[in-house]
């Protein structure tokens, strides 16, 4: 679930992400301040917005936010007043961390891409379909994991790349937005020191 506010942009709208439409038909109620977006085929909530926003807690940032356990109540509220069933819940988990490639293989309808499984912490491994020059069995790096953010407002969701399934992102410099990232294609390159599971830190994980 991703909260995402930007009133200078966008207006005094908390935008809650909860899931990838897929190329879905989507459709919209609004009762009062809030408005459910969800899916037409299958009635999915993929998305709420709720307006006046900061009339109903305290925000700040610009982008990609965290609520306050006081600011998630009040919003729930504000849900259930309207007569939603539905509560929005903080996801705790990081969603940048140290990942490391176990196994490689090329894709069957691809000249670049390659199925990689990818070590995200001690009992998780996730299947990311990738197309790193640089990416081998061994290799530590930053996974984008489903439910991520990156820098530019994109949205990491699990999805498919030419009919293979795949779980998250392996990261370039470029993508995570890092200082004097190399313009090169390529997925950051950690020490094999790196933790498998840390959470992504720009000062520890990246020196150009």
């Amino acid at each position: 679930m991703i909260f995402t506010y930007n009133q200078k942009s966008v207006g005094d709208v908390l935008m809650v992400i909860l899931a990838d439409h897929q190329g879905q038909k989507l459709a919209a109620e609004r009762k009062g301040r809030v408005t459910r977006i969800y899916r037409l085929d299958n009635q999915q909530t993929v998305a709420w917005n709720i307006f006046d926003a900061s009339q109903i807690a305290d925000l700040s940032g610009s982008g990609q936010i965290e609520l306050s356990e006081d600011s998630l109540a009040r919003f729930n509220t504000e849900l259930g007043k309207e007569g939603f069933t539905e509560i929005l819940e903080k996801d705790a988990e990081p969603k940048f961390v140290v990942g490391e490639i176990t196994a490689m293989a090329p894709h069957a309808d691809s000249d670049h891409l390659n199925i990689c499984q990818v070590r995200v912490t001690d009992e998780r491994t996730l299947q990311i379909v990738a197309g790193a020059p640089n990416a081998k069995v061994g290799l530590k790096t930053i996974v984008a994991l489903p439910g991520a953010m990156m820098p530019n407002g994109s949205l990491i969701f699990a999805g498919q790349l030419r009919g293979v399934d795949s779980f998250g992102m392996m990261c370039s410099p470029r993508e995570l937005a890092l200082p004097n990232a190399p313009q090169k294609r390529g997925i950051i390159e950690l020490p094999s020191t790196a933790l498998v599971g840390a959470p992504f830190d720009a000062n520890k994980h990246w020196s150009a």
